[in-house]
């Protein structure tokens, strides 16, 4: 890459991927978010942190279309953007993968990856709907590979699964064929062992090494200054610290998210 490129990549790299400014959203009275900000860039893992009722997933929800904001601003690659909806977020490359995880765990591991969109069989089979189970298969084998995820069997049903397995079915349907601008994974590891634990923090490594944001949510202080570039931390709604790992220690995150330490 030429002198000149690098330098309009590292300009590039300056404008956020996104930027929540001033985020307020009210439920039924209740202030769940008051004026918090939230700024994500490309190549970059950050952690978004706070104790219960701070406005993590109501933030998130913004992020994901699925709730709008009360007041506040929306920039996209530094250009004011709406988010109305989920599919208007999975246009924007935005790829959530939450706590619940949804999967159905009577279908096959197969089946969960492909639900909604699963492949036809060519030709007359295929408009009369039937499915092309072959190919489902031998994609969701080449899906798990190329993410690094364990799944020895992609007959298995789901109910059948380790949580950490679990997690890896939710993440490869999310990543199945996409490259997301943003990835946001909401508590990945709980209740994971070390091995699967070790499986997740290497997928974001590789989103963000192949150009794009993760956007972290967790309680767990050794996932957040294990991976984390940045942190950002919410306290009652609001933003209380964006800053780099490197300039704090757990034991300050952890006196802003209780308020024992009020900034820094």
């Amino acid at each position: 890459m030429s002198e000149s490129n690098n330098m309009q990549q590292g300009q590039a790299d300056k404008v956020p991927l996104f930027e929540l400014k001033n985020i307020c959203k009210n439920f039924n009275g209740v202030q769940a978010l008051k004026g918090a900000n939230l700024v994500l860039r490309s190549r970059e893992i950050h952690a978004l942190v706070g104790g219960n009722g701070a406005g993590k997933s109501t933030m998130v929800n913004v992020l994901a279309g699925n709730y709008q904001p009360d007041i506040g601003v929306i920039l996209h690659n530094g250009e004011k953007v709406q988010i109305p909806n989920p599919k208007s977020a999975r246009a924007m490359g935005i790829a959530t993968i939450y706590q619940n995880l949804s999967l159905v765990d009577k279908l096959d591991v197969t089946s969960n990856l492909f639900l909604g969109q699963e492949i036809m069989a060519k030709g007359l089979l295929g408009k009369f709907g039937f499915l092309s189970k072959k190919a489902m298969k031998m994609k969701a084998r080449e899906e798990f590979q190329r993410l690094g995820l364990n799944i020895p069997d992609v007959n298995s049903k789901v109910d059948r699964m380790s949580g950490g397995q679990r997690q890896a079915i939710a993440c490869a349907r999310v990543l199945s064929g996409d490259n997301p601008k943003l990835l946001i994974m909401d508590e990945p590891t709980a209740a994971l062992g070390v091995k699967e634990t070790e499986e997740i923090y290497q997928l974001m490594f590789r989103c963000r090494d192949a150009g794009a944001g993760v956007l972290l949510i967790s309680h767990n202080m050794e996932d957040v200054f294990r991976v984390a570039d940045r942190i950002t931390v919410l306290r009652l709604g609001k933003t209380v610290a964006q800053v780099n790992k490197s300039e704090v220690t757990s034991t300050q995150v952890v006196g802003l998210i209780t308020g024992a330490i009020e900034r820094l």
